[in-house]
């Protein structure tokens, strides 16, 4: 199903519920979901999808969530736990480096977000998703996938609208925001003692001169993208779709 998108222009830092509601009533549905990405832009470890999915007839509003980009690590994790407890369902999904090699960063996030989705207790009949490019919703299918039904199924068929910034207005897309953040960030946190010259429990995978150095001296390992130029200034694989921000 094609996403529609809604653009924002306020700057200010408090988030509302007024999107979420305004697409529930849209659809005439109940339960609404919102996914956000972090981890798009690292060298290292996965991309990471979290989503939340609120109960419009009984969801309160939750002003203090923002993007997770404005929080503190501390605020962050402080967070998590009210955060589920708000939420009808949440989950976080990974695509490993690996997966990202093999599907490029649009397939990778569309498997994370599946996967994200499936974790969630209750599932959402819509989602608001972060940015202006819909990564999420399922591609048509060819003869190959109709053909491979081992595959794992990917993409979702509810109506998705983007909303850019939207994890500066949404309070769902900041509660997906922040899960996924401190999944993530405990993941490399996790990995850096076995892999110390990379300073992962810092950067967090991302693309620090250090990092790149690093790289340069001991080669990849197995939790880099190999298909990415890890060494070069830039950082960035050819392949990755616009409309998308590095979290």
């Amino acid at each position: 199903m094609p996403a529609t998108a809604s653009r924002t222009s306020k700057s200010s830092k408090a988030t509302t519920l007024e999107h979420e509601r305004a697409l529930a009533a849209a659809h005439g549905v109940r339960f609404i979901g919102a996914a956000d990405e972090v981890g798009r832009g690292a060298l290292a470890g996965p991309i990471s999808v979290g989503v939340t999915v609120i109960d419009i007839q009984a969801v309160t509003e939750f002003p203090q969530l923002r993007d997770s980009k404005l929080l503190t690590a501390a605020k962050r994790e402080e967070l998590v736990q009210p955060v589920r407890a708000w939420a009808a369902g949440y989950g976080v999904g990974h695509a490993s480096a690996a997966e990202i090699d093999q599907l490029g960063v649009t397939g990778a996030l569309r498997l994370a977000g599946t996967r994200a989705v499936a974790a969630c207790a209750v599932q959402p009949e819509a989602v608001l998703l972060d940015g202006s490019y819909d990564w999420l919703s399922a591609p048509e299918q060819d003869l190959f996938d109709l053909l491979a039904a081992d595959r794992e199924p990917v993409g979702l068929h509810v109506p998705v609208r983007t909303i850019v910034k939207g994890d500066m207005t949404c309070q769902a897309i900041a509660g997906a925001s922040i899960l996924a953040k401190v999944e993530r960030d405990g993941i490399m946190a996790q990995l850096a003692p076995a892999h110390p010259a990379f300073g992962w429990e810092v950067n967090k995978g991302y693309a620090t001169a250090a990092h790149r150095e690093a790289i340069v001296a001991l080669g990849p390992c197995d939790y880099h993208r190999k298909s990415w130029n890890l060494t070069s200034s830039t950082g960035k694989d050819e392949g990755k779709p616009t409309g998308l921000k590095a979290k």
